[in-house]
């Protein structure tokens, strides 16, 4: 299968610099798999992603999707040119998780030139399903959302 992000340069230590001092860096997120077509992260259950009752927070998970859709999203357009903004997301909870880890795994359902849909979804760590979601994401001109849009957002 043919890749299909813009550069075949990116790796897991360029995302883990992008996710510094961000919403996933708090939550702990970390990126462990880039593939053909697919981008791979996981996320720990513990104080920062649990809910009163002690489960995973909803919006946790919400969190790792949206993070594994947006980011694979943005690598694949040009980042000179394009960035990629998220429009909707919806989550399915399928079972709870009270520790461990969960992992995320994004997958493109549609790549468009102006919109693209990804289909992700959150295992734990004996791989049963967690949940499952659908982000779709605008495809938009770059300088309308960096604020210095000289500099690049990938290293």
């Amino acid at each position: 299968m043919h890749p299909i992000w813009y550069s075949l340069d990116i790796n897991l230590d360029t995302l883990h610099e992008l996710s510094k001092g961000t919403m996933s860096e708090h939550l702990g997120i970390i990126f462990t798999e880039i593939g053909p077509d697919y981008l791979k992260a996981m996320m720990p259950v513990n104080e920062k992603t649990r809910q009163p009752y002690g489960l995973l927070h909803g919006g946790a998970s919400a969190a790792l999707a949206e993070t594994l859709g947006s980011v694979a999203a943005a690598l694949v357009v040009n980042p000179e040119e394009k960035a990629c903004v998220g429009m909707e997301i919806n989550l399915n909870h399928i079972r709870p998780v009270r520790e461990g880890r969960v992992h995320g795994l994004a997958r493109p359902l549609h790549i468009g030139k102006t919109t693209q849909v990804w289909d992700i979804r959150i295992s734990d760590d004996r791989n049963k399903l967690v949940s499952v979601s659908r982000l779709t994401v605008a495809v938009i001109d770059r300088t309308q959302v960096m604020k210095n849009p000289d500099a690049s957002m990938l290293p």
